[in-house]
């Protein structure tokens, strides 16, 4: 299973350059990380290039969906079978995302990290905008999903591409899910830790109102594209270190 990391960002060169320096002890190989640089204003696709990564750079800021298509095509083009994804504020430690490359996973499978938010500190709309994407996604797909706007993911990625999601933005991460699902994917939930930053410190392009609403226009959108979900599979929980997966089989 030949992997990669894929790091989407805008306006990110305050914390780029050390998310991508921390992922180099699990990706080492030239051309492993991958950038995606969503038309930043700022210097990031400089300071991601001097820390290491391969950039590829949006002319115009397009959205977070359109940033991860444009780097599973990418990453597709250059071999690798798999792809995980992490962000580019430095809320996913390293370690976290180098334990989505466990080999006992099924390497078709979509993956996706489950935070803790309370735990983690998070911000309170952000854990209130979480809650209301579960509730929707868990609803339609028809079985509970802990986590559906989470970064830290393991995507299949020539598998991904087929499913054709066609999002631009955050919906593109719910739409995914809904789209693996009604494929008959494998969708596998790992406990996760996460970190926020000081409130002062944080970077973040979610709004947490307008957001959410166009993630479940996008469900319904994809309701409609797939059916309904007559052809959803279970999804696969996983136990990690904080225990049972929430909605695992």
């Amino acid at each position: 299973m030949r992997s990669c990391a894929i790091v989407p960002t805008y306006d990110g060169e305050r914390s780029v350059g050390d998310v991508i320096r921390s992922l180099q002890a699990t990706w080492s190989a030239p051309g492993s990380i991958l950038v995606v640089d969503d038309g930043s204003r700022d210097a990031t696709a400089r300071v991601a290039r001097e820390a290491g990564a391969i950039v590829v750079a949006h002319p115009s800021n397009r959205g977070k969906g359109a940033a991860l298509r444009t780097g599973l095509a990418r990453a597709l083009e250059a071999g690798f079978d798999v792809a995980v994804t992490v962000d580019a504020d430095g809320q996913h430690p390293a370690s976290e995302a180098a334990r989505l490359l466990d080999p006992e996973i099924d390497p078709e499978a979509l993956v996706l990290g489950i935070r803790d938010l309370v735990r983690a500190g998070a911000p309170k709309p952000n854990q209130t905008s979480n809650r209301i994407s579960n509730f929707f996604l868990s609803t339609f797909a028809g079985q509970r999903l802990a986590d559906t706007q989470c970064g830290l993911r393991r995507y299949p990625i020539a598998a991904t591409l087929d499913l054709d999601a066609r999002d631009d933005g955050y919906a593109f991460e719910a739409e995914v899910i809904l789209r693996a699902i009604a494929a008959g994917m494998p969708v596998v939930e790992l406990p996760i830790r996460v970190f926020y930053p000081p409130e002062r410190d944080r970077i973040t392009h979610f709004d947490s109102v307008r957001d959410p609403m166009r993630i479940i226009g996008r469900v319904v959108k994809t309701l409609a594209a797939t059916g309904g979900m007559r052809h959803a599979a279970p999804s696969r929980g996983r136990t990690g270190p904080g225990g049972a997966v929430p909605g695992s089989a």
